[in-house]
C-alpha cells in the first residue's frame, strides 16, 4: 500500500503578515498609551496585544515550515507543525494571562486613579485596527488552525480594546479607580476563553481524534452503502493537520472480480471526499466467505485480501 504525498494548503502568510505588522502597532500604541494614562488596563491589553503579535509570528513561521514538501521520514509532511505553534500560542497566553491576573488584584488592594479619558481615545484606536485585522484573517477561518487560532487572538484585543473604551469613559465621568483593574481582569477571563478552544482543538489532532463531521459510526455506514460492500472493520478516521484528514479501513467484499473491486475503491473514495472532505484514504479490501462465528479468525489473516491506497 502506498500513500498519496499531497496535504491542503496550511495558513496564508500573507494574512498572518498583515496582522503581525499591525498588532505590533497597535501594541506599541497601547502600551505608550497606558503609561501616559497611568492605566493598568491598557498597558495589560498592550502586554495582551504583544503576546498575541508572539503567537502569529510563531503561526507564521509555522505555515511556512507546513509547505514543505513530504520527506522520506516525514512521509506526511510538516503539516503538524502549526499545531505545535498553536500549543505554543496557548502556553504564551496564558503566562500573560497570569501577570495580567496578578497585577490586577494588586490595583484593586492599592488603586490609582489613570486618565480615563485618554485610555477612551487610545484603546478606541486599537479596536478599530483589530477589526480590521480580524476582517482580513476571516477569509481562510475553516481551513487552518492558526488562523483560527490568529482570529481569536485578534477578536480577544478588540474586545479588550472596547472595554477598555468603555471603561475609560466610566473612569472619566464617575472617578473610580476600581474600574481599571477590573477591566485588566475581563481581559484575563477573554484569554483564557480562547486558549481553552485552541488547546483543546490542538490537543484532538495529536490524539488522532475522529474529526466532529466524520465519527466513525457515520463513515462505517457510508462505506457500507457502496454496492458491493458487505462491512467494515480496523476503520480509523483522523486529522494530518488543519483542514487534511485521513482514513484507514478494511473494507469486506462479496466475491468479485480484481477489476470490480478497482471501481469500487473509487466509489469508496469519492464518497468519502464528497460528505467527508477526507482526501487521503488507505482501504485493504477482504472477500470474506467464513460464517459469522469464524469471521475474526478470516478477518486476522484473510485468505484473499487486496490492498489500495487512494492518491491526493
Amino acid at each position: 500500500m502506498t500513500h498519496g504525498d499531497h496535504l491542503h494548503p496550511v495558513a496564508s502568510t500573507t494574512r498572518l503578515k498583515i496582522a503581525l505588522a499591525a498588532t505590533a502597532g497597535v501594541a506599541v500604541l497601547e502600551l505608550a498609551g497606558g503609561v501616559r494614562a497611568g492605566s493598568l488596563a491598557l498597558i495589560s491589553d498592550a502586554v495582551h496585544v504583544t503576546m498575541d503579535g508572539v503567537a502569529l509570528g510563531i503561526a507564521l513561521a509555522a505555515a511556512v515550515a507546513a509547505k514543505r514538501p513530504a520527506t522520506n521520514r516525514q512521509t506526511y509532511g510538516f503539516a503538524r507543525y502549526e499545531i505545535l505553534a498553536a500549543l505554543a500560542n496557548g502556553a504564551l497566553l496564558t503566562a500573560v494571562t497570569i501577570l495580567i491576573a496578578v497585577e490586577a488584584v494588586k490595583r484593586l488592594i492599592h488603586p490609582e486613579l489613570p486618565s480615563g479619558s485618554l485610555m477612551a481615545i487610545v484603546a478606541g484606536i486599537g479596536f478599530a485596527v483589530n477589526v480590521a485585522v480580524a476582517l482580513v484573517l476571516l477569509g481562510d477561518r475553516r481551513h487552518d488552525l492558526n488562523l483560527r487560532a490568529s482570529i481569536l487572538h485578534v477578536v480577544g484585543d478588540a474586545l479588550g480594546a472596547l472595554a477598555v473604551v468603555a471603561g475609560g469613559a466610566l473612569i472619566a465621568v464617575t472617578g473610580a479607580a476600581w474600574i481599571d483593574p477590573v477591566l485588566s481582569l475581563f481581559v484575563a477571563a477573554i484569554v483564557i476563553a480562547g486558549v481553552v478552544r485552541i488547546v483543546r482543538e490542538a490537543g484532538d489532532v495529536l490524539l488522532e481524534s475522529t474529526p466532529d463531521h466524520a465519527g466513525i459510526p457515520v463513515v462505517r455506514a457510508r462505506i457500507v452503502r457502496v454496492a458491493g460492500v458487505v462491512g467494515v472493520h480496523d476503520l480509523h478516521v483522523w486529522t494530518i493537520g488543519s483542514g487534511s484528514h485521513a482514513l484507514s479501513a478494511h473494507v469486506v467484499l462479496d466475491d468479485r472480480k480484481l477489476s470490480e473491486a478497482s471501481a469500487i475503491l473509487r466509489s469508496i473514495d469519492a464518497a468519502m471526499r464528497a460528505d467527508f472532505e477526507i482526501a487521503h484514504s488507505t482501504i485493504q479490501f477482504e472477500c470474506e466467505t467464513c460464517d459469522p462465528d469464524t469471521t475474526i479468525v478470516c478477518t486476522q489473516v484473510p485468505r484473499e485480501s487486496l490492498g489500495f491506497s487512494t492518491k491526493l
